[in-house]
């Protein structure tokens, strides 16, 4: 988990993902969102979930960039609810 805090915080993504992003945090459920967000039947620990998370995010960040048709911004604000709140549960467990 330490090389990818550091990456997240390195993030520069316009202010009105990350706010939409910090207010999704509320609902999230992170065996709901994350087997639909990396198709899998149970949820990886925090770290794997963050690194397939950053993946993802930056595929979403360089289509977002491109102008790409296929872009989807509900689907890159989905995928930064995950990422900040797999990277609070990484640091809750690290700390405990």
């Amino acid at each position: 988990m330490t090389a990818t805090v550091p990456r997240l915080e390195a993030l520069s993504r316009p202010r009105l993902l990350i706010r939409a992003a910090q207010h999704g945090l509320a609902d999230y459920d992170r065996n709901r969102d994350l087997r639909r967000l990396l198709a899998t039947a149970v949820p990886p620990p925090p770290e794997r979930a963050l690194a397939d998370l950053m993946a993802r995010e930056q595929r979403l960040e360089s289509a977002r960039r491109a102008r790409d048709a296929t872009y989807s911004v509900a689907h890159h604000v989905e995928v930064l609810i995950a990422l900040l709140a797999e990277a609070r549960l990484a640091a809750r467990t690290c700390a405990a």
